[in-house]
């Protein structure tokens, strides 16, 4: 499974979120990038972490995008699990803007939180402002640069909020380690699930050590 915005990013032009998500990873890290489109996020944590690196890509564009850059990819199926992974072997799983087209998350993040030993996870924050103005005073789903489809044609099937998200890891016993809410690059700290465009999570089980 792809992220739904999958569009191609060179080295010279990464994704605003792949620095703030470098920040949370160790030089010479085992890393796992779930629905890893290009290639470009292992890429960069290659040139900036030179991380040991794994993507697991369905689209056969993504996967040849990545035998290109030099990535280690599998093509497979988010929804099939993680089965082909043992406990432990990465010292962080990453789901990036992939969340929200997933069908079977809680499962998902199960195996995650398996294989891994810290989870990343990124998505558009439904709660962002723009939104919730473009459904109460329009009366129509939010269409918007995160959040680019129409709600008859977008791949997106579980959006959430900051909010939803933090009450989704408190009742599965995860431990926060660090959160970033985004917008236009910058940190939001005042009203984040409002004001947040994307969110960014870095979080274990509660009683990992």
């Amino acid at each position: 499974m792809t992220s739904p915005e999958y569009t191609a990013h060179t080295p010279e032009t990464p994704r605003k979120d792949f620095s703030l998500i470098a920040q949370w990873i160790h030089d010479g890290a085992r890393v796992l990038d779930l629905g890893c489109g290009d290639g470009g996020l292992l890429d960069y944590l290659k040139q900036k972490r030179n991380i040991r690196g794994y993507g697991v890509e369905i689209s056969i564009d993504g996967v040849k995008a990545c035998i290109a850059r030099g990535v280690n990819v599998l093509q497979r199926d988010l929804e099939g699990g993680l089965a082909d992974f043992a406990d432990a072997q990465f010292d962080y799983v990453i789901l990036s803007q992939t969340l929200q087209a997933m069908h079977h998350l809680d499962a998902l993040v199960k195996s995650m939180l398996r294989v891994g030993r810290e989870i990343i996870v990124t998505f558009p924050n439904f709660g962002y402002w723009p939104h919730r103005w473009q459904i109460m005073c329009g009366g129509r789903m939010p269409v918007s640069k995160s959040l680019p489809y129409e709600w008859h044609n977008t791949p997106n099937i579980h959006l959430c909020t900051v909010k939803d998200f933090d009450r989704f890891l408190a009742e599965r016993h995860c431990e926060v380690m660090a959160r970033m809410v985004i917008a236009h690059g910058r940190s939001i700290r005042f009203l984040p699930n409002v004001f947040g465009q994307l969110a960014l999570y870095r979080f274990r089980y509660r009683d990992q050590r």
